[in-house]
């Protein structure tokens, strides 16, 4: 709870503390929505990639999605913004702990928004499914990274390691879309 506590002294090193952990923890947001953008290219671009190829009237042509993927991105960055927060206003530390937390979160986010979708529009089973899997995996992962983060009170090495999952994820995309 050190991230959003005013210091008891006011000033001084209380506050630099604070100062220090708030850059933490949008180190860590950071962090957290690039290994979520990074499995949701693996997903979408590497194991569902055949299935966006197919004509149907609810999925855009592959120009115009493309073109709207800065906003799918942008949606990341809210849910990671959101795991963040109440990570850090629950005072939830540890991979477990983010893990388990970011699957709750996914699973109701995701769940809202696949069936909200699916009451108004004609999405296809197989996509409401893979956007519910995705959801609840990608808030998985960011949790387990702002988790990490968290309790090891740095982004060093954390840093390295999402790092290494985005090239993973990428060339594993890569690979599927040519096999």
């Amino acid at each position: 709870r050190v991230m959003d506590r005013p210091s008891a002294a006011g000033t001084g090193q209380g506050e630099n503390l604070m100062r220090m952990a708030n850059g933490l923890k949008w180190k860590l947001v950071g962090l957290s929505w690039l290994a979520m953008v990074a499995f949701d290219f693996f997903l979408h671009a590497g194991l569902l990639a055949d299935r966006y190829r197919v004509a149907d009237p609810f999925i855009l042509p592959p120009e115009q999605a493309f073109a709207r993927i800065p906003l799918g991105y942008l949606s990341f960055f809210l849910v990671a913004w959101l795991l963040g927060w109440l990570l850090v206003d629950l005072d939830r530390r540890g991979g477990r702990a983010g893990l388990l937390f970011g699957l709750q979160v996914g699973a109701l986010v995701g769940g809202a928004f696949v069936l909200g979708l699916y009451s108004i529009a004609p999405a296809p089973l197989w996509l409401l499914v893979g956007w519910f899997a995705g959801q609840l995996a990608e808030a998985g992962i960011g949790g387990l990274v702002l988790g990490v983060g968290l309790a090891r009170g740095r982004a060093g090495r954390l840093s390295l390691e999402v790092l290494g999952f985005l090239v993973l994820a990428l060339v594993g995309g890569i690979v599927l879309q040519n096999i």
